[in-house]
């Protein structure tokens, strides 16, 4: 039997995909105490390239080094957004950057969410930290197509308050009543009024159609491992669930191997997997 959701192809990259196109940082700030975010477009003075919600580029801090980040979207109608969180050297020197500094970008790269075939669907989108930011780009596309969709569910969890993401754009997807958004905090202070415990519990309390909803997960693997038997539960095929996999890229084009993931490479056949291709390998130690 075909699976229902095929993989979403890679977008077109430039024909020198090792060499990075100078960027403009249009606008920086921080998210949290740890996370920024940058809107780039093009030092030139063009248009931003298209990308595929989920790919991701490699950021280049010139005399530093670059790192993979996920494109989390537009962010006007000239810049593209990234939202990194600070864990080595490079991220380091990237929150030191500061408006109108430049920085190179090669890509984009790697698979995308399948939003266009989600068409028609209930959408189910669980992300954990950080994890909500290669997803902020499925949101978007989503919201502006809204009429395309079934019923659609961000489940959104952070470590804190204080670590939460994009907190006026969770209250504005809230507000218009079209989206079911639940955000919960693994611990909080006496203050916080939401919901307190791991967001893979919120899984059972959603409403979706199992037989026809697809679902898209991003966060710590562990977190994604309990998500994908959650959802297990709720009766969501495998075939139904797309998962992004980022971890140890380098070159984003396969050439260094450090993102092999048993026959696969992270960087050139993902970093997002429709979870029956990986099932096999997926939560195995030293894979």
């Amino acid at each position: 039997m075909a699976p229902m959701f095929e993989q979403t192809s890679a977008a077109g990259t430039p024909a020198d995909s090792m060499l990075p196109v100078p960027y403009r940082i249009r606008r920086v700030w921080r998210e949290t105490a740890d996370t920024f975010t940058f809107d780039l477009n093009p030092a030139d003075g063009s248009r931003a390239f298209s990308f595929a919600p989920g790919q991701f580029n490699m950021l280049y801090v010139f005399g530093v080094g670059e790192v993979p980040i996920s494109i989390s979207g537009p962010g006007d109608s000239l810049s593209i957004r990234h939202t990194t969180r600070v864990v080595g050297g490079v991220s380091k020197s990237m929150r030191a950057l500061k408006s109108g500094d430049t920085i190179g970008v090669r890509g984009p790269f790697g698979s995308g969410w399948p939003v266009e075939k989600a068409a028609g669907c209930d959408v189910v989108i669980v992300a954990g930290g950080i994890g909500l930011a290669p997803l902020r780009s499925v949101l978007c596309a989503i919201t502006a197509h809204r009429d395309r969709y079934g019923r659609v569910t961000l489940l959104y969890g952070a470590r804190t308050p204080e670590d939460i993401l994009y907190e006026r754009e969770l209250k504005s997807w809230r507000d218009k009543f079209d989206l079911d958004c639940e955000v919960t905090v693994d611990r909080a202070p006496g203050g916080w009024r939401g919901i307190v415990g791991i967001v893979t519990k919120l899984i059972s309390r959603a409403t979706f159609d199992p037989a026809n909803a697809v679902a898209m997960i991003c966060g710590p693997e562990v977190m994604m491992r309990f998500a994908i038997m959650e959802l297990h539960r709720c009766g969501l095929a495998a075939d139904r669930i797309y998962l992004s996999m980022e971890r140890n890229m380098k070159c984003a084009v396969g050439f260094c191997g450090r993102c092999q993931y048993g026959p696969l490479f992270i960087c050139k056949d993902g970093p997002v997997f429709r979870f029956d291709r990986i099932a096999g390998i997926f939560g195995v130690a030293e894979i």
